[in-house]
């Protein structure tokens, strides 16, 4: 049986939806966490497959980008954004989300060749979110950033911005395994995280989402996250992990 970790988000519904009603479902081990957990697991050996950060993918030496799908945007994506109540270029300290190194990283790489700037980083904790003060920012990303995009009085979207810097799309997270896995296998799974895409709406209907901050689920699903990893996205990829710091 292969075992697969799955990040939760409303962004990943597609996905989670894809597989469990798939014919895959009664043959793998689905479990759901944050996504550096899942790139711990997959790092670990604890699963088989897993979707994870970008920024992990070289950590994994037997890294295999298994799918044609993955978690990506092309300009503004609302989930990954740096929040402040004062404008960027007076910000002093900022504290990082720490659900996923990506967007940690994909952060430093705009300081440096976009806004060119290199304030104070904090680990932040569970909570840090609305402890943002003074000439403080902080780096919150998943859902629960659609609460405090109407929260503080600057938001700064990263996707949109790596877009500005360098005219790509950018890719979140991917599937990868740290094995090789059976071909039909990669087919079915690619089956079924084609089937979540295709029926977003379905998916929407579905969930219970009354937690999830989001006034329109379904166009932040088709209209902000780009689910396809066509070769714009590999090449973002790929550019992003040559200016990682």
């Amino acid at each position: 049986m292969i075992s697969i970790s799955a990040v939760r988000y409303l962004n990943t519904l597609p996905f989670i939806y894809g597989i469990e009603n798939s014919t895959l479902y009664k043959k793998i081990e689905l479990s759901l966490d944050f996504p550096a957990v899942c790139a711990k697991k997959l790092l670990q050996g604890d699963v088989d497959l897993a979707l994870v950060p970008t920024a992990c993918i070289e950590d994994v030496k037997t890294s295999k980008i298994i799918s044609d799908y993955c978690i990506g945007s092309d300009g503004p994506v609302e989930t990954v954004s740096l929040y402040s109540n004062v404008p960027i270029f007076e910000v002093e300290t900022i504290f990082l989300d720490y659900q996923s190194r990506t967007s940690i990283e994909l952060l430093k790489i705009l300081l440096r060749d976009y806004w060119h700037l290199s304030p104070k980083f904090i680990k932040a904790n569970v909570g840090f979110e609305e402890e943002v003060m003074n000439k403080d920012a902080a780096l919150i990303i998943g859902d629960r950033a659609f609460k405090y995009n109407n929260y503080y009085k600057y938001i700064y979207d990263l996707s949109l911005a790596w877009k500005e810097l360098t005219g790509l799309p950018f890719v979140f997270a991917v599937w990868v395994a740290n094995k090789n896995l059976p071909n039909k296998f990669i087919d079915e799974f690619n089956l079924a995280l084609q089937s979540g895409v295709d029926n977003i709406e379905e998916v929407v209907k579905l969930q219970k989402l009354a937690s999830i901050d989001c006034k329109d689920p379904v166009n932040y699903l088709c209209n902000k996250i780009s689910y396809v990893l066509d070769s714009q996205k590999k090449k973002a990829m790929e550019l992003f992990l040559e200016k990682i710091i």
